[in-house]
């Protein structure tokens, strides 16, 4: 057996003369969607694989599909001759533009063994000149090819070609195997003794050459172990002990590659702390200095782990560098991305690349001092500046729990002063995050589609109309009605939503008074400190409360007066949810507080034009049906009218009550959709929802809250069914809208989320006065797109929600929030 080993990621280039058998070794030992030949491109471009004159149009496909392939990740194989320099030559240079490491695989087979297997395939009508001439180019090659740009050169002769297996080679950086948990720890520039206070203080055993975390936890070292402090050989001895061990990992810092350099006898400048650190070390003993430099240049770039969601880099790594290797990548994650100028202090001007960064994996990185840590688009610095006087700070993963201790005093003068990176917002959506169809990958509702039409619809609403992005966390779903009730007089009725729900495998359900107001939702922190901490709000605002479209429900002061009136009547729930922020699911009353508008230019003007007319026409038909005319009929039916106008301005006249201010609105929570502490508040049962919100205790006419009415059914009692449809009934003809069904536990997949029961009367001012008239038309009416619609945006909320929970960057969280806007533009009934 002959072992050729090659890189998991990469490109593998075979090089042999025609007929040495390179097709044959390929579909041996890669895959065919792996494999990529130069006769099969030839093929492409011209029906004729055989066709010479195609050759340079062939290898432009080759090098376009070879490079699609090397930059999404993928190990690609090169199946041509490749004896010449020049076509290794491009090949090389493609595998390095994408950062990937390239093998040759070389076939050397003998001339004439070459010559005899192409005599005997009716494909190859060249003669053995082209062989000869083949295989003097390889002879060229073969001694220099090493030079060529390949990690590796592997030769392959006679029998060896057949005993070959291939093996593969992960990256040095992909420890994504290692799970952790980790410990995370920023920059420590020399200071052994405030390490050690971070390593007990994260619950370290700590030993003058090494660590343990009874818990089995690995610590993850950032870089920049070296220089400026009191103690550069302590630290460097505490650390590689533990990585010896196997209790921590270490990536390479700018400063452990000059301190390398020096070591080693290079010219270097003797500056920003390297002078205290070759002093000192020269005080060790030459094995440990000898140890120390050999660990320092065994450094690597950055490490994966916890299968790719994390990425740990001395000055962090943009996206497209994870897991690849290249002198970019590796320069990359040492100074992180310069813009080639120095500021006013002589430092290089870093170009701030987390800002862009849009990666899924979390990206933790120091290098740059700052004076809090911050998430930026799921990265963060753990660089406080320990050696200037600040922290040393540590990233507890997964737990996403900042840890850190004091410096014991000032160990080195800061040439720059320590501040905040000054940049554009990284918080909110960009244009190229939601412009054209997009797909949005969630853990409820599978991967969803937003055309390009209805996203291009959104993006005019969330940039002109929209709150704050900062708070918009969330957008609701629209609700599905029942199935078309067949009870006369009816077009909803509760027994519908019940059957549905049991067919589904439901047993418990809870009906929920459906209030006469607008949809809201509320983001309500603490204080503004908690507002800026945990959202990036700065304005000194402290909560939003926004439509189901993300518009404030107030453009003036009574958005901050409704605010503070929220937060304080919350107050109990701050303690109850151990929690300083939370996001409630409410309804906002009345529904003219937001709708008068409407309610005025589309309601009302029918009820008055129906109270104007109706009256007159019933009048002249009664004096006609005196004198004996035979119009009884259609006095009969006008007079249904005038009844059903009536009825029609009483039902939305309900929706209307005096505003002056916020005298008179009412916000009524049913759900709490997320807090501090809980991975989805949301997906806790009903029940507990309404638990926590019943404890609030709204004070009559003088609380802005109000409560949510419900009642739970177990669906297998007919007497709880019956009860809880009598309980619609009163509300119905109270005047009330209706009610929402919903399974008290939560539910996924294909089941709806809530089912709105609406009313008699309420049904008038969707389907108009006379709508009783026409039941058995509106019986046909098509709920497929409008269930279809509420199951994809109950998927996106659930997302968004999850997202925010786990601390994701706010663009993370605003995709699914803009696809809920953006499939709200899909044509559906909007009387459903």
């Amino acid at each position: 057996m002959v072992e050729v080993k090659v890189p998991e990621t990469g490109l593998v280039v075979l090089v042999g003369v025609s007929g040495s058998g390179k097709s044959t070794f390929a579909a041996r030992h890669f895959a065919p969607t792996q494999v990529i030949s130069s006769d099969f491109c030839r093929g492409l471009v011209s029906d004729d694989e055989n066709d010479q004159s195609a050759t340079p149009d062939a290898f432009d496909v080759l090098h376009y599909i070879v490079g699609t392939r090397l930059r999404r990740g993928l190990l690609t194989v090169v199946d041509a001759t490749n004896v010449q320099w020049d076509a290794r030559k491009k090949l090389v240079e493609l595998a390095k533009s994408h950062d990937v490491l390239a093998d040759a695989v070389v076939l050397d087979v003998a001339e004439k063994v070459a010559v005899e297997r192409n005599a005997v395939r009716p494909d190859r009508d060249f003669g053995p000149r082209v062989i000869t001439r083949q295989s003097k180019d390889l002879r060229r090659s073969l001694s220099r090819m090493s030079r060529d740009g390949f990690r590796r050169v592997h030769v392959l002769r006679g029998d060896e070609i057949d005993r070959a297996v291939v093996t593969y080679e992960k990256s040095w950086t992909d420890k994504t195997e290692l799970t952790g948990p980790f410990d995370i720890i920023g920059d420590v520039h020399g200071c052994r003794s405030e390490l050690e206070t971070l390593l007990r203080s994260l619950g370290w055993e700590v030993t003058a050459v090494g660590a343990v975390h009874p818990e089995g936890r690995t610590a993850v070292f950032v870089g920049d172990l070296v220089d400026r402090g009191p103690d550069t050989p302590g630290v460097l001895r505490l650390v590689m002990g533990m990585v010896a061990a196997g209790t921590a990992l270490c990536v390479s810092g700018n400063h452990e590659q000059k301190l390398v350099r020096a070591l080693g006898g290079r010219k270097v400048r003797v500056a920003h702390g390297l002078k205290e650190s070759l002093e000192q070390l020269a005080a060790e003993p030459e094995e440990f200095q000898r140890e120390a430099r050999a660990f320092m240049d065994g450094l690597i770039s950055h490490y994966r782990l916890d299968g790719g969601r994390l990425v740990v880099a001395h000055a962090g790594l943009k996206e497209a560098y994870h897991g690849r290797a290249s002198g970019r990548v590796r320069a990359f994650a040492l100074y992180g991305d310069t813009t080639g100028e120095t500021d006013e202090y002589g430092l290089p001007v870093r170009y701030p690349w987390a800002e862009e960064y849009r990666g899924r994996a979390m990206v933790v990185y120091g290098h740059t001092p700052v004076p809090e840590p911050e998430w930026i688009n799921n990265t963060i610095c753990l660089d406080t500046g320990a050696v200037f006087g600040g922290r040393l700070t540590a990233l507890r993963y997964p737990e996403r729990e900042l840890v850190s201790v004091p410096a014991e005093r000032v160990w080195y003068e800061s040439v720059r002063p320590i501040g905040a990176p000054v940049g554009r917002d990284p918080a909110a959506l960009r244009i190229g995050d939601v412009s054209g169809t997009r797909y949005v990958d969630t853990r409820f509702g599978g991967r969803i589609k937003i055309r390009e039409e209805n996203a291009a619809a959104a993006l005019e609403i969330m940039s002109r109309f929209a709150v704050d992005p900062h708070w918009l966390v969330y957008l609701p779903p629209t609700m599905a009605p029942p199935e078309t009730s067949t009870l006369d007089g009816f077009l909803e009725h509760p027994a519908e939503a019940f059957d549905e729900f049991a067919r589904a495998g439901v047993t418990r359900v809870v009906c929920e008074e459906k209030h006469m107001g607008s949809r809201a939702i509320a983001v309500l922190a603490r204080t503004p400190e908690v507002a800026a901490k945990r959202f990036g709000v700065t304005d000194g605002s402290a909560g939003a409360v926004y439509t189901r479209t993300g518009r404030p429900f107030f453009g003036d002061h009574r958005m901050g007066e409704l605010i503070d009136r929220l937060r304080a009547e919350v107050r109990p729930l701050w303690d109850e949810l151990v929690s300083d922020w939370v996001v409630l699911d409410c309804e906002l009353l009345p529904w003219s507080a937001k709708a008068e508008a409407l309610i005025r230019g589309q309601y009302a003007s029918v009820g008055a034009a129906a109270r104007a007319a109706l009256p007159d026409a019933v009048a002249v038909l009664s004096s006609a049906a005196a004198r004996g005319l035979d119009v009884g009929d259609l006095l009969e039916r006008t007079r249904r009218r005038q009844d059903n106008a009536a009825r029609f301005r009483d039902a939305y006249a309900r929706y209307c009550w005096p505003v002056s201010g916020l005298d008179g609105v009412r916000l009524a929570p049913f759900q709490i959709l997320a807090c501090e502490g809980r991975a989805t508040a949301v997906s806790e049962p009903h029940s507990w929802h309404l638990d926590l919100l019943s404890r609030l205790k709204p004070e009559p006419g003088v609380s802005l809250l109000a409560p949510t009415r419900h009642v739970f059914v177990s669906l297998d009692s007919e007497e709880e069914r019956a009860k809880a449809i009598r309980w619609w009934s009163e509300l119905t003809e109270a005047g009330g809208e209706g009610m929402v069904v919903k399974p008290v536990d939560h539910t996924t997949g294909r089941v709806q989320p809530g089912v709105k029961v609406r009313g008699r009367e309420y049904l008038r001012i969707i389907y108009g006065p006379d709508y009783t008239e026409s039941l058995d038309v509106l019986r046909h009416r098509f709920l497929g797109r409008k269930r279809s619609l509420a199951l994809r945006e109950h998927a996106l909320g659930l997302e968004a929600l999850t997202r925010l929970a786990e601390g994701e960057p706010l663009w993370r969280v605003h995709e699914p929030v803009f696809a809920v806007l953006a499939l709200e533009s899909e044509p559906v009934d909007p009387r459903l």
